[in-house]
């Protein structure tokens, strides 16, 4: 099984001046399409689309000088860790594991959680935000609150 986070990676300066050249390079060249590029003197190598737009990013990143770590959804992450990228407390990511609103796993005496059901779980409710959202403004337009 491979591994399931590499990183992190900080750029150097180099990395950096390579890296922005080679973004803009790739932005030209992909948009949403297969690239195919060659790696020295190699073969070609030919990217799908979705890759392209990783690289991009990661290339974006390492451009502006910032740390990479790249990990597969399947990643497990700590309740702190969750709760940085859900932007709630601890203690309010623990209640929705207990609650079963988002499944986790004990390890000893700590829990830890998918990094895909996190992000699941941020879709489900960013879904439903924008659903409220559109039920208040429709309602707010009914009443003649604005328009």
């Amino acid at each position: 099984m491979k591994a399931q986070t590499m990183g992190p990676v900080i750029p150097s300066a180099e990395d950096m001046r390579v890296a922005r050249c080679a973004a803009g390079k790739l932005a030209k060249a992909g948009s949403g399409r297969d690239v195919t590029l060659r790696v020295g003197r190699g073969e070609p190598v030919e990217l799908p689309a979705g890759a392209v737009k990783m690289l991009a990013e990661i290339l974006e990143h390492f451009a502006e000088g910032r740390a990479v770590v790249l990990a597969t959804r399947e990643f497990e992450v700590s309740t702190q860790r969750a709760a940085d990228i859900l932007n709630v407390s601890r203690p309010y990511l623990v209640e929705l594991l207990e609650t079963g609103k988002i499944p986790f796993r004990r390890v000893g005496t700590h829990r830890r959680v998918r990094l895909d059901d996190v992000l699941s779980y941020q879709t489900e409710m960013r879904a439903h935000r924008e659903r409220t959202l559109d039920a208040l403004a429709a309602q707010a337009q009914e009443l003649g609150l604005y328009g």
